[in-house]
């Protein structure tokens, strides 16, 4: 079940990857009684993939042991999805596996779009010193993988992966799932309480089940090449619309680690994509691209693929004891990098819910808000892929004479050249989510974010560390004060309670940054948190375990954190 990358039945080219060494790791069997796996798990996990190792980590971070099953014996070849947003390293970083993508990856802010060999458009992302991470940054996804598994060998325990192993059937009940998988020739059976199906475009899961995805599919489709040059061009993404090097053609180009460039480019509607991936044929774009830029230096092909975008996706993203995730869930088109990027969200959406549930925290109709929020997530996404989409790649004659309009004009107008803009991943809002409290005190906020979103990043200081916000959430709830008070005579009693059931919930005092009388390991001080948050003078905010906010106040009462968390955690309903 090798995480697809194409969109329909399409083809790839592959060679040699500098840098990185792809290392194999042989299929093997578990104990087998009777053909079956001796072990019952609570979770399985159909792909190996970016979203299936986070999914993994997810949960084993929460302490539930999980089963990855992966039909190859290797992580991926080719750069794949290479752009990773802010929201997703965050999650990362939470995962605990930050500072390889770090240490490895290209970050980047701007981008420039050419009409010809003009200049119309020079972008810059949201970034300001309030921010930690950058708002993007390069990867090839055989890294990305690579550092995801080397974060789940830490958790060796509770994660096992099944390497080489084919997922062949799949029985769904109201007691679980039994799955028939295989390897070195031997057929078996599992079964798991649930399982998470993170198998990509073509998910053998969700064609057992017999679900489809609905929505679009889009005539244009892209050739993906790596090729690999020493070049001292700065991170930025680069767009060319009818370059006279490859007359009209969209062309695309990002830089990556290890010299190696990313080329996307525009097939026509008269050319048989196999034919196009021929090296003969994918060698004279290249170079006559880079001739255009005054490139003449060596380089050679890697690796090159063909993309289709669609936009399409599950009505439900669970189908009793089966939760749907990433390109198995939904897919969107390929601007503005929200693929894999809504992936991580999906399972850091999923994993918290889904362990409550195996820890008996939260009843299984928890997991229904799954869908509820990510396919909200996904119907954003869209919308604004498909506007890049229909610029970048215009499906009819009439888009065409319109995007060509804009370009022409661009150039001399600013405000025409918005509509240029690739509209790039950003965090998802969970608007209206079943999962928020709405409090007594929700109208008298101005400000800060609203139930539902991600947090706000801001620098704080603890004790006499400089941190940041996202640094200071907690596994499972956070809850955040501003200001001084009896926090502790408030919420202590129920932040007890809630400890003895096995719920951890951090609390951080937040203080003016001029008062550092009473400065802790729990306590914070930041006037930019209580700015940004609109805290004063004494707010707080709960944050889910996935850092979205969940509850906000004014002045919290004895009993509001139970309320919350009881909401939050689907034991309750919110308040209308």
């Amino acid at each position: 079940m090798r995480r697809q990358f194409l969109k329909a039945k399409d083809s790839e080219v592959r060679t040699s990857t500098p840098n990185f060494t792809h290392a194999v790791h042989p299929a093997s069997l578990p104990p087998l009684s009777a053909g079956r796996d001796r072990t019952n798990w609570k979770i399985a996990i159909a792909g190996g993939g970016p979203v299936g190792l986070a999914t993994a980590l997810a949960l084993a971070q929460r302490g539930i042991r999980v089963l990855v099953i992966e039909a190859d014996e290797t992580v991926c070849v080719g750069s794949r999805a290479i752009c990773l947003s802010r929201r997703s390293l965050e999650i990362i970083d939470r995962l605990g596996a930050l500072k390889p993508f770090e240490d490895k990856g290209l970050a980047w802010t701007n981008g420039r779009s050419f009409y010809g060999t003009d200049e119309v458009l020079n972008f810059s992302m949201p970034h300001d010193q309030d921010q930690r991470l950058a708002p993007m940054t390069n990867l090839q996804q055989y890294y990305i993988e690579q550092f995801l598994l080397d974060a789940a060998k830490k958790h060796a325990e509770l994660i096992e992966i099944r390497w080489g192993t084919r997922f062949d059937e799949l029985k769904a009940s109201e007691e679980g799932v039994e799955l028939t998988l295989s390897a070195e020739g031997t057929s078996y059976a599992v079964h798991a309480d649930y399982l998470v199906a993170c198998d990509g475009a073509r998910s053998r899961a969700r064609q057992a089940l017999g679900l489809r995805m609905n929505g679009t599919s889009y005539e244009g489709r892209y050739v993906i090449v790596d090729i690999e040059i020493d070049l001292d061009l700065p991170t930025e993404r680069l767009a060319w619309f009818d370059p006279p090097s490859n007359p009209g053609r969209t062309m695309l180009m990002h830089r990556q680690p290890d010299n190696v460039w990313r080329l996307d480019y525009q097939l026509r509607a008269d050319e048989d994509q196999d034919e196009m991936l021929r090296d003969e044929n994918v060698l004279p774009i290249v170079k006559a691209h880079l001739s255009m830029l005054g490139i003449d230096r060596p380089w050679k092909l890697i690796w090159s693929s063909v993309y289709r975008a669609a936009a399409v996706s599950l009505d439900q993203y669970r189908t009793g004891r089966v939760v749907f995730a990433g390109d198995a869930a939904h897919l969107v088109p390929i601007f503005g990098v929200r693929g894999l990027n809504s992936g991580f969200e999906d399972a850091f959406n999923l994993g918290w819910k889904l362990a409550a549930v195996v820890r008996g925290m939260a009843p299984a109709s928890i997991l229904d808000t799954y869908t509820q929020e990510r396919r909200m997530a996904w119907e954003t996404n869209v919308a604004n892929a498909m506007k890049s989409t229909e610029f970048m790649a215009p499906p009819s004659h009439g888009y065409e004479l319109m995007r060509d309009a804009a370009l022409s004009l661009a150039g001399r107008h600013e405000g025409i050249a918005t509509l240029i803009n690739p509209r790039q991943a950003s965090a998802s809002t969970y608007e209206g989510s079943a999962l928020s409290c709405v409090t007594r005190d929700e109208g008298e906020f101005n400000g800060g974010p609203r139930l539902g979103a991600a947090p706000l990043e801001c620098p704080v200081r603890v004790g006499d560390q400089q941190r940041h916000l996202t640094q200071l959430l907690g596994e499972d709830f956070t809850l955040i004060w501003a200001g001084r008070g009896a926090l502790a005579a408030t919420v202590g009693e129920e932040v007890e309670a809630a400890g003895k059931t096995g719920l951890t919930v951090r609390v951080v005092e937040i203080e003016p940054a001029a008062d550092h009388s009473s400065a802790s390991a729990s306590t914070a001080t930041s006037d930019r948190f209580i700015a940004l948050y609109d805290a004063a003078p004494r707010a707080a905010y709960l944050f889910r375990p996935d850092g979205h906010i969940c509850a906000r106040w004014r002045a919290m009462k004895p009993g509001d954190l139970t309320s919350a968390i009881g909401v939050a955690l689907r034991r309750a309903k919110a308040a209308q």
